[in-house]
Formats: structure tokens, C-alpha cells, sequence
């Protein structure tokens, strides 16, 4: 897997398919694996998909001090220089939607189009900040924050359907270690609101209906901050790639090879 040194950070990062760059970025979670592989493959054959692990990722590599969404930011900007395939199309989820926001109004010039999944843009959700104080006040309890993770990341109807044994099966998912708690930390204070006015790509953001994690209203106040983007909504939880796959690819993929 190639990987690329910006600051302290050793960052990796997947590279498959063919024609212009479709770069995928993860959000609070072990990395872009867990949240993009049952998806990358529906892009290959238009795209070269890109997916970097970005530092609070397991795989990269860091001085594990606080983590900023300027310092990811110039992970995924030299992640697109490093693979050579911009300017590129950009998606960012949940967390990485606010990198992916970064990005686009601070380096034009590397964003083709942008979609924004179940992302927020700082402060003010008290739902919000109150989740993620929860979340990151109950790491020292392992099954419990893997627990908590798994209710409020899907919806109940994807959660009955599922039935126990798979539901089981998604506690272990994600666990409570040095790099969910840095990027929980990073969760509570990070702020874009700035930012947002500054982006010229074409742009979609796409709310989940059912999200108990980043509730939906959050993507609405951020189509409403960026001037002339598209919105779009699935009813799904959270973590979307997981339990809506088809229709996000469907939406990703009309609004990035819509003919501009």
C-alpha cells in the first residue's frame, strides 16, 4: 500500500481503478476500511478510488498528539498529490466530511466536485455534543462503547432486520483505544462554519433521516452555508456506506459523472 510523510504523519492509502481520482474519506472509526470497502468497488470502473487512512486511523502512523481538521486536511491534500490523480472528485463521511469541506475552500484548485455525507459543521448541536461527551466518557467500558456506537450508528429498523447474531457481530466493530479518543476529542471542537462560504465545487450533501448520531438537520444547516449545493437524503442511520450502500452510490455516482 503506498503512503505519504506530511508533518509527523506516515499516512496509507488504497488506490484502485481507472480514470480520474474519486478520493473516499473516512470518519471516527478504525479507518477507511471499515467504512468504504463494500462501496469501493462500484466506482472502479469510471474512477480511480482513493482511500486514505488519515491520522486517528489505525493504520497511520503519528506523534498521537491532538488532532486538527487543518492537519488532516494536508493529509488528504498531499494523499491527492502523492497518487497523481487530481484534480479530483471528493466524498467525505461523517468526520471526513468536515476535512473534505476543508480541503475544497482552502485548495480549490484540487476539488473537482464534493459530497458531503452525514457531516455537521461545528459547534452548537447540544444533541450532538452531548452523544459524543456520552461516547467518550464511557471508553473505559469496552463492550459498552462498542454497544453504544452500534445503537446510535444504525437505524432500529436496519438493526431488527439484521436480527442478535449480526447485531453482535457489529458491537466489536469499533473499540475504545488512544486514536477513537483523539478523534472524539477532535468531534467536540471542531468548527468549519468559516470555511463553508469559501467552497466554489459543485456540491452535494447528503443528509440520513434516521441519523442518531449526527441528527439530519445538521447536513441541511450545511447545504444551506454552502451557496449553490445540491441536497439530498436517505433514510438510513449513520453510517450509511453500511446500511444504505446502494442508494449512496446511486446519488454519489449520478451527481459526480452528471456531464458539467
Amino acid at each position: 500500500m503506498p503512503s505519504v510523510r506530511v508533518d509527523d504523519a506516515l499516512v496509507p492509502y488504497g488506490m484502485k481503478g481507472s480514470g480520474p481520482g474519486l478520493v473516499l474519506v473516512h470518519g471516527t472509526g478504525p479507518g477507511a476500511g471499515i467504512t468504504w470497502d463494500g462501496v469501493v468497488d462500484r466506482f472502479t470502473d469510471a474512477r480511480t478510488v482513493i482511500t486514505p487512512d488519515l491520522s486517528g486511523s489505525d493504520p497511520a502512523q503519528d506523534d498521537g498528539g491532538d488532532l486538527t481538521v487543518e492537519a488532516l486536511a494536508r493529509q488528504l491534500d498531499a494523499v491527492i498529490g502523492d497518487a497523481g490523480t487530481g484534480p479530483v472528485d471528493l466524498v467525505g463521511y461523517s468526520l471526513g466530511a468536515l476535512v473534505a469541506a476543508a480541503l475544497a475552500a482552502t485548495r480549490p484548485e484540487l476539488v473537482r466536485s464534493l459530497v458531503l455525507v452525514a457531516g455537521w459543521a461545528g459547534p452548537g448541536d447540544e444533541y450532538l455534543r452531548n452523544l459524543t461527551t456520552v461516547w467518550r466518557r464511557i471508553a473505559g467500558d469496552a463492550d459498552a462503547f462498542g454497544r453504544f456506537s452500534t445503537l446510535t450508528g444504525f437505524s432500529r429498523e436496519f438493526l431488527n432486520a439484521l436480527g442478535p447474531d449480526a447485531v453482535e457481530g457489529l458491537v466489536p466493530n469499533l473499540r475504545p483505544n488512544r486514536e477513537r479518543l483523539r478523534q472524539l476529542d477532535l468531534n467536540l471542537r471542531v468548527d468549519v462554519r468559516d470555511l463553508l462560504p469559501k467552497i466554489r465545487a459543485r456540491t452535494l450533501v447528503i443528509g440520513c433521516g434516521r441519523d442518531l448520531t449526527v441528527p439530519v438537520e445538521n447536513s441541511r444547516e450545511l447545504h444551506a452555508a454552502i451557496a449553490g449545493s445540491e441536497y439530498a437524503e436517505i433514510e438510513s442511520g449513520h453510517v450509511v456506506p453500511l446500511e444504505r450502500p446502494e442508494e449512496l452510490v446511486r446519488l454519489v455516482t449520478e451527481f459526480v459523472l452528471r456531464p458539467q
